[in-house]
């Protein structure tokens, strides 16, 4: 090559970070996806206040979850981190992003929502649009039912600085003046216990009869009638603050001799864990704010001044408050599975999908149910991850005990934040006679698993189902997932292995057709986008489709970069944080990612490879993260019979790559931008199509 010709580009090395958006940030970014559907005009109102809502509850969580690890990381000293970012400069970035997200979010709540809310009669008023007859109901109703549970606490050498338990509602109180013992009072905590509303509906009493709904926060209550609480002095200031702490338990299991008893003390404390963020009214003085951060232990660059309510989200409380349909997606009637033989019968008849939420829960409800009373049923297992408040599972699995089953449950008590909920539900079903086990130390049981075993003729079948959602009945209409009923001998086989080797001391097992983390899994991911891989270098038709919430595994993303430099055209579906970076020049030119965000949570995870003609379809609880793949205990189920694996092709994935109204496209930058409809191409919602075909 001679001096004067242009040096060609090189490929950039698989292993270059410069290939791997950062996880934490790529998470934190998913929160402006679902603000822009608070954004969406075409949306009903109360439902764009959902989705306003929604990105704030996820804000809270990645700073109680991944902003609090990064922060330990730095305090540990840091380490560099897999796309090569220092703690501390990721730290930076995070409070960058978490404050363009905060300004958006404001932005949209008071410039957007607000106004198009009272020009539907409900409005939701600042202490400075009060009408006299307003503010004298609510004078009433600070005395009557909100100062009786305050507990004030001045700050002086008798009074140290009060704990302050997550995400909870507080007022700084600057003072003026003498209390009753002579003292001279400068400042005060005033904290709003978790029983009263943070939202109160103001009853009309200026005459507009039905015509409006007037909502006040609670902190706009107790910052304007404040002085109540401190007859006597001069109220100087009051300033409304919320810190948020570490939420992530940990609990050395190697070291412990019952998780239960363990997780029991841990979470008597959570409340109180390190702080990682203070919120603060926007007007608050510097010294305030420093003293605050000496309280908390905290940074300047953790603190984030708020123009207006501390915790936005509480505001989602009018969407139950209020009635009004006509400002809310049209109600779900999912289609119900109509047969007039049992539930076995219908199963053994050949494998039944469930789509949620567009099919209901009730079969799995009644395969449960049925088991419960059939004399023939000797024995039920069950994984348990998430199951709501007051879950008819648990009661049926309760009857089924009394009435003789074998009734074995893995109940996995350290799900994140249903750690409690699952603790009394175990206590519930040992009570009742049902095995209980926790699973594996080390590795949470994520998979998702029922299995029935009944006695038909002179033998045994077995009776499965497998999903990729949380046996919830509250998040089956709200989640899309898949479910499979089947009593396929081999799945059959299969899941009896996986729950003797988690709820037992079974070794290692081959199972002839479950992929199981953290042994065959993620092993046969890799195996399967190779094999596509050669299939392209031998010049042959090379596909790879998968959906699922999120992928930052980096032997898997490696690989898929591998498969695209071969020519294998991949389509990622992933909802949410994606570290992979689509159309590299020359390492990604063939990988497309999309990120689907509607009425519905997407939840469900499907892979599909093209083999040569031969596709190969699964349904999985597993993401492509590092955790479910190599820390977790996973299953990936195949879906071979004709007629449901051409469902869930058309459903799941055909369906949503064809999506050109709630589906967002992630590009090389980094940056995601909303797929257009191309001209002359009809408008297609994924979820709208399904809600049609399904439930119509």
């Amino acid at each position: 090559m001679s001096p004067s010709e242009p040096t060609p580009p090189t490929t950039p090395a698989l292993n270059d970070p410069s290939l791997y958006f950062n996880r934490e940030l790529s998470q934190l970014d998913f929160n402006f996806r679902v603000l822009a559907q608070a954004c969406d005009t075409r949306l009903p109102l109360l439902e764009r206040l959902r989705f306003l809502c929604i990105s704030c509850t996820n804000l809270d969580e990645f700073f109680e979850i991944r902003a609090a690890a990064v922060r330990h990381a730095f305090d540990l000293g840091g380490t560099l981190a897999a796309d090569g970012i220092m703690p501390d400069t990721l730290m930076h970035r995070i409070r960058e992003r978490a404050r363009e997200l905060i300004d958006a979010q404001y932005s949209v709540f008071y410039e957007q929502l607000r106004p198009a809310l009272a020009a539907e009669g409900i409005r939701l008023l600042q202490r400075d649009q009060l009408g006299p007859e307003q503010l004298a109901w609510l004078r009433r109703y600070f005395r009557d039912e909100i100062m009786p549970v305050l507990s004030p606490v001045g700050l002086d050498p008798a009074h140290p600085f009060p704990k302050i338990l997550n995400k909870s509602l507080n007022l700084v109180v600057t003072l003026e003046g003498h209390d009753a013992f002579g003292r001279e009072a400068h400042m005060a905590i005033v904290r709003a216990p978790r029983s009263l509303p943070r939202i109160i509906r103001v009853p009309d009493v200026d005459g507009d009869g039905d015509a409006f709904h007037d909502f006040v926060f609670l902190s706009s209550i107790l910052s304007e009638f404040v002085d109540e609480l401190f007859p006597g002095m001069t109220v100087t200031g009051a300033y409304q603050f919320r810190v948020t702490r570490n939420s992530e338990l940990i609990v050395d299991e190697e070291e412990i001799d019952n998780l239960a008893l363990a997780l029991r003390d841990e979470l008597a404390g959570r409340g109180y864990l390190r702080a990682v963020r203070l919120e603060i009214a926007e007007q608050c003085p510097q010294p305030i704010v420093r003293m605050l951060l000496d309280n908390f232990d905290l940074a300047e660059n953790a603190v984030y001044r708020i123009d207006g309510p501390v915790n936005l989200n509480r505001v989602s409380q009018v969407y139950d408050l209020v009635k009004r349909p006509d400002l809310k997606f049209p109600p779900l009637h999912p289609r119900q599975l109509h047969d007039a033989e049992t539930i076995f019968e219908r199963i053994a008849a050949g494998d039944v999908l469930l789509h949620h939420p567009f099919d209901a829960f009730t079969p799995v409800l009644e395969l449960i149910r049925q088991a419960a009373e059939d004399p023939n049923v000797l024995a039920i297992k069950q994984t348990l991850y998430r199951t709501g408040k007051d879950s008819s599972i648990v009661e049926q699995l309760v009857q089924a005990a009394r009435n003789g089953k074998d009734v074995t449950v893995v109940v996995e008590l350290r799900a994140r934040f249903d750690e409690e909920a699952n603790l009394g539900l175990a206590d519930r079903l040992q009570d009742a006679g049902v095995q209980v086990v926790y699973g594996v130390v080390g590795y949470k049981t994520h998979a998702k698993m029922l299995l029935v075993v009944r006695r038909e003729g002179d033998g045994l079948r077995r009776y499965v189902h497998l999903g990729t959602g949380n046996y919830h009945s509250g998040t089956a209409r709200a989640y899309t997932d898949l479910g499979l009923l089947t009593a396929d001998p081999a799945i059959g086989n299969d899941v009896h292995l996986v729950f003797q080797q988690v709820a037992g001391l079974a070794p290692a097992i081959s199972l002839s057709r479950l992929l199981q983390s953290p042994f065959t899994l993620h092993a046969g991911v890799l195996e399967r986008i190779r094999r596509e891989a050669e299939l392209a270098r031998s010049g042959r038709p090379a596909r790879i489709i998968a959906k699922m919430n999120a992928l930052n595994e980096r032997q898997v993303i490696q690989a898929l970069y591998e498969a695209s430099q071969a020519g294998v055209h991949i389509d990622l579906l992933v909802r949410g944080a994606c570290t992979l970076r689509p159309g590299v020049p020359g390492v990604s030119d063939t990988i497309r990612v999309r990120s689907i965000i509607g009425r519905f949570l997407e939840h469900h995870r499907v892979y599909w490879f093209g083999n040569d003609g031969e596709p190969e379809l699964f349904g999985s609880s597993a993401d492509w993260l590092e955790r479910n793949l190599l820390r977790r205990v996973e299953t990936a189920f195949p879906i071979e019979d004709p007629g449901v694996a051409a469902r869930v092709y058309e459903e799941v994935l055909d369906n949503y790559l064809r999506d050109n109204q709630t589906a967002w496209e992630l590009h090389a930058d980094g940056v995601y931008r909303r797929v257009p409809q191309a001209e002359g191409q009809p408008p297609h919602s994924a979820q709208d199509w399904l809600l049609a075909k399904l439930c119509g």
